[in-house]
């Protein structure tokens, strides 16, 4: 079994030839998802990592980059379950990398403050708006996080 693993792990696309590849293609922006895959529990402190408090059960979390119509382009290596996405993310240092490539990646709520480089760059990673308990949503945030949804669903179904 370990030695199929390497051997598709070995035919797997690096995250930096998959961008360029995307790039030279002439694309601009790929989509960014992160999922939990579930594993069953096993017993000892070793598995703890591997609890998702989120998802309330056990698992791995790969992230994955797909193009515009959910095709996927490259897939993460498994991090334990309870690693956040964000976390994951700055790993693969995939805001960096997305910037070499010239692109941008579209990305849900939970990428929420990956892209840090300051107001006056452009941003590698576009997310929508989080309402806070005592600053609710404009109509304007409300509008901009639907039409993201709205690109972003091909990404959803990459899992799939």
């Amino acid at each position: 079994m370990r030695e199929v693993v390497g051997l598709l792990a070995a035919r797997a696309p690096r995250l930096d030839r998959a961008l360029k590849k995307i790039a030279h293609k002439g694309g601009g922006v790929v989509l960014l998802d992160g999922t939990l895959i579930r594993t069953r529990r096993r017993t000892g402190k070793e598995n703890r990592k591997n609890y998702s408090g989120k998802s309330k059960c056990h698992g791995l979390l790969v992230i994955a980059l797909t193009d515009g119509r959910g095709r996927l382009l490259w897939v993460s290596a498994a991090q334990p379950g309870r690693t956040s996405e964000i976390t994951a993310c700055r790993h693969d240092q995939l805001t960096a990398r997305l910037r070499a490539a010239g692109l941008g990646a579209i990305a849900d709520l939970g990428f929420v403050g990956l892209d840090d480089s300051g107001p006056d760059a452009d941003p590698a990673v576009i997310t929508g708006y989080k309402a806070a308990r005592n600053r609710p949503l404009t109509r304007g945030q409300k509008l901009s996080n639907t039409a993201l949804a709205a690109v972003r669903a091909p990404v959803e179904h990459g899992f799939v």
